[in-house]
């Protein structure tokens, strides 16, 4: 156990690492967040109702696509430089290896997502109200999405065209998290009781957590072949 609280700790401290000494991995994303959901007021006119209605689902749906820029990323690097082979036949498990990667992940594009949504919440005219659920169900839903796309970037991983297919295969296990993560925020500006919606993220997450890492890791190892 100790042998492996520091391999966990010295793939976590790498990952974040490299991923800073690249900027842009971490600001496209963010920044393709921000440009999405800035255009809506653009393009709409800057009339608070409108913008009220359709802002819990603008926000998701662009956190959903900001969140799979970085998906392709999330082995391939790790892939061309061998470093995922030498993962895979390390005496630890592999699961909880790729949980590590998928961690680092949404700490890089997830967490940075949870933290401007609030700005952006203001920009769109969401009440004070709405503000706390909208932020509280990305930090509910976000794990999930990262989760899930490691699945799918596993299945993916080395294919020629690899981001167009990840972006198939993720897109139909995205859409629960998105119709339960903005109907949550949506049910507090038409003032309804909106705790299904979280016991609902939360189960889903729990799911993620426990069957994803294993999916991920089995899909790996079928990729190294």
């Amino acid at each position: 156990m100790p042998k492996l609280l520091k391999a966990v700790g010295c793939l976590l401290h790498r990952d974040l690492t490299v991923a800073l000494r690249r900027s842009t991995d971490i600001l496209t994303p963010l920044i393709f967040f921000v440009i999405v959901v800035s255009l809506f007021p653009l393009g709409l006119g800057p009339e608070p109702s409108v913008l009220k209605t359709i802002a819990p689902g603008v926000i998701w749906v662009a956190a959903l696509l900001a969140t799979m820029l970085s998906l392709n990323r999330l082995f391939a690097n790790d892939h061309a430089d061998g470093t995922l082979e030498q993962m895979a036949l390390s005496p630890h498990p592999l699961t909880v290896l790729v949980l590590t990667k998928v961690t680092a992940h949404w700490m890089l594009t997830g967490l940075p997502l949870v933290l401007i949504s609030p700005l952006l919440a203001i920009q769109m005219f969401l009440p004070e109200s709405a503000i706390g659920t909208l932020t509280l169900s990305l930090l509910l839903g976000t794990p999930v999405l990262s989760l899930l796309g490691a699945v799918g970037a596993a299945l993916t991983l080395g294919l020629r065209g690899g981001g167009v297919l990840v972006s198939l295969l993720v897109l139909p296990l995205y859409t629960p998290v998105l119709i339960f993560g903005a109907g949550a925020v949506a049910g507090v500006i038409a003032g309804t009781d909106v705790e299904a919606h979280f016991s609902l993220l939360g189960a889903f997450l729990a799911l993620a957590l426990a069957f994803a890492p294993w999916a991920a890791a089995a899909a790996l190892r079928v990729s190294l072949d």
